[in-house]
C-alpha cells in the first residue's frame, strides 16, 4: 500500500495537470492571428467549377501541344511530383531558355489576390494564358494554340461540354477559364498547422508551437497572413547579385523597384528553392535572410530551428489527381 503522503502528492499533481492550461490553450491569442485554409478558394462571379470545366482544364494543364516545341506544358514547370513547382532556381522554357524568376507553386494559388512574382495579373484566369504566349516559356501564339486544339474531336467535344450553348467554345477566354477552374482544385488541406488551428492540440509538437510564437512575436505574420499565409502585397527585397527589378517593371513606380509579391508559406518545405530567383535552397538560410532584410535582426540557432519546424507543419495533403490520357 502506498503511503498517504504519496497518494496525496499524486492526486495534487493530477489536479494541477487538469486545471493548468494546455500549451495549445495558452496559445489562443496566437491561433487567432491565423485563418484555416478553406476547402476551396473564392470562385469569381460569372464563372463555375463544373466537373466538365475542371476536367478540360486538367487536360489543358498537361497538354504540351499548345507550346511551340510540342513538349512543354503547364505541368513542365508546375510538376505534381515536385510540389507543383520545378525545384530549380529559375524556370527553363522554350529552346532551353532560362527565365529570370523561380517558378512559384500553383498549390493554393486561387487564394492569392495577385499572380506572378510581380503581380501583373489579378487572378488565375489572367495568369493562365501568359505562359503560353511568353517567348521564353511555351512560345506559342493563342491563335496557333486554338488551331491545334481544334484539330482534335475530343477537345471540341470537351469545350462544348464545359461551355454549353456557345457557338464557338474553343477560344482563348475559355482556355483560361478551364485552366483556372482546374487550378482552384489544387489545394492542400489537413496540414498539421491547419489541424492545430481547428483545435487538434496534438497536431503540432512543442518546437512547432514555439516557432509559431516566434513567427507572430517577430512580426512575420504582418505579411504572411490569411488562409494562404500571404498578404498578396509587394515588398522590397534585394537579393545579392539579382538584377530583377520586380514590380517596377509593371508599374514604373520607383517605390516598386525590387518589390515582389509575398509568397505563400503553405507547403514551403517542399517548394524549394526560395525567393524570386531561387538563390536559397534551404529554409534555415531563407528564414535568416528574411529576418535580416525585413526585420533587421539575426535569429539565434534555436529560434531558427523552431521557426523552420513551424514551417514544416504547413505541409498539407497533396491533391490526388489522375494524369489525363491526352488525344
Amino acid at each position: 500500500m502506498r503511503p498517504l503522503a504519496s497518494l496525496l502528492a499524486t492526486a495534487a499533481s493530477a489536479a494541477l495537470a487538469l486545471s493548468a492550461p494546455t500549451m495549445a490553450q495558452d496559445m489562443a491569442e496566437y491561433i487567432e492571428m491565423f485563418e484555416p485554409l478553406p476547402a476551396l478558394p473564392p470562385i469569381p462571379s460569372g464563372t463555375t467549377m463544373s466537373a466538365e470545366r475542371i476536367d478540360l482544364g486538367r487536360m489543358l494543364f498537361f497538354e504540351p501541344r499548345i507550346s511551340a516545341s510540342g513538349v512543354i506544358s503547364c505541368a513542365t514547370c508546375h510538376n505534381p511530383a515536385l510540389g507543383w513547382s520545378d525545384r530549380i532556381p529559375r524556370a527553363v522554357g522554350h529552346d532551353g531558355q532560362v527565365g529570370e524568376r523561380n517558378t512559384p507553386t500553383v498549390l493554393n494559388s486561387g487564394f492569392l489576390q495577385a499572380q506572378f512574382w510581380d503581380g501583373r495579373e489579378p487572378d488565375l484566369e489572367g495568369q493562365a494564358l501568359g505562359p503560353i504566349e511568353a517567348d521564353i516559356e511555351m512560345a506559342m501564339s493563342l491563335e496557333e494554340a486554338i488551331e491545334r486544339l481544334n484539330e482534335f474531336e475530343i477537345y471540341r467535344d470537351a469545350f462544348a461540354a464545359a461551355f454549353p450553348g456557345e457557338d464557338d467554345p474553343v477560344n482563348p477566354q475559355n482556355v483560361a477559364l478551364a485552366i483556372a477552374a482546374f487550378e482552384r482544385t489544387l489545394n492542400t488541406p489537413n496540414s498539421p498547422f491547419n489541424r492545430f488551428l481547428k483545435g487538434d492540440e496534438a497536431a503540432m509538437d512543442e518546437s512547432q508551437q514555439r516557432g509559431m510564437r516566434l513567427f507572430v512575436d517577430n512580426g512575420c505574420v504582418a505579411c504572411h497572413n490569411g488562409p494562404n499565409l500571404s498578404d498578396s502585397m509587394f515588398h522590397r527585397f534585394e537579393l545579392p547579385g539579382s538584377t530583377d527589378e520586380g514590380r517596377f517593371v509593371v508599374t514604373g513606380d520607383e517605390r516598386d523597384r525590387f518589390a515582389f509579391r509575398t509568397p505563400t508559406l503553405l507547403n514551403v518545405a517542399v517548394t524549394y528553392p526560395y525567393f524570386n530567383n531561387g538563390s536559397v535552397d534551404n529554409l534555415h538560410d531563407a528564414v535568416q535572410l528574411m529576418g535580416q532584410q525585413m526585420l533587421g535582426q539575426d535569429f539565434a540557432q534555436d529560434e531558427l530551428d523552431d521557426i523552420v519546424a513551424f514551417l514544416h507543419a504547413m505541409t498539407g495533403e497533396m491533391p490526388r489527381i489522375e494524369i489525363p490520357a491526352l488525344p
